[in-house]
């Protein structure tokens, strides 16, 4: 009966022959980590500036319905109520919305920045990380080249 082949011996000969510098991968992992803290500062500022427009529009929507749920002497009041309900509306989603897209660029430039500095973050430790793995790979070649004496 056959015995079956032993990968694991060959698997560790064959990763001790080209080794890797671990810190490289420790460095590309922090470099990683500081941009996920970096965009998630960005995400939750934008969702608390979103908030607050949000809580401030809700707010001043109701008091503005307040005006119009009370009791009126003439029945042209209510029409002119809804109608200053209705303008008042209107002006603040304006507003509003206009407040939003001003979070939506900031957030937009912030996030464009960040990403170009991660880009060059990376693009360095990956230079840094390449020549050593080439130098690497160049002292192993040069060693498995030479003629044993």
């Amino acid at each position: 009966m056959a015995d079956t082949q032993d990968f694991t011996k060959m698997m560790q000969d064959m990763m001790s022959a080209f080794s890797m510098d671990p810190t490289a991968m420790q460095d590309a992992f922090k470099t990683q980590a500081a941009l996920t803290e970096k965009m998630s500062k960005v995400a939750l500022e934008a969702a608390e500036k979103s908030t607050e427009i949000s809580a401030k529009w809700t707010k001043d929507t109701l008091a503005k319905f307040g005006e119009v749920a009370t009791v009126k002497d003439e029945p042209t009041d209510y029409t002119k109520s809804l109608t200053d309900f209705a303008s008042a509306s209107a002006e603040m989603a304006a507003e509003n919305m206009a407040a939003f897209a001003e979070v939506a660029k900031k957030v937009q430039m912030e996030t464009v920045e960040l990403m170009l500095a991660a880009g060059k973050d990376f693009s360095r430790d990956a230079t840094t990380a390449m020549k050593k793995a080439t130098t690497t790979a160049t002292k192993t070649v040069k060693k498995v080249a030479t003629p044993a004496v």
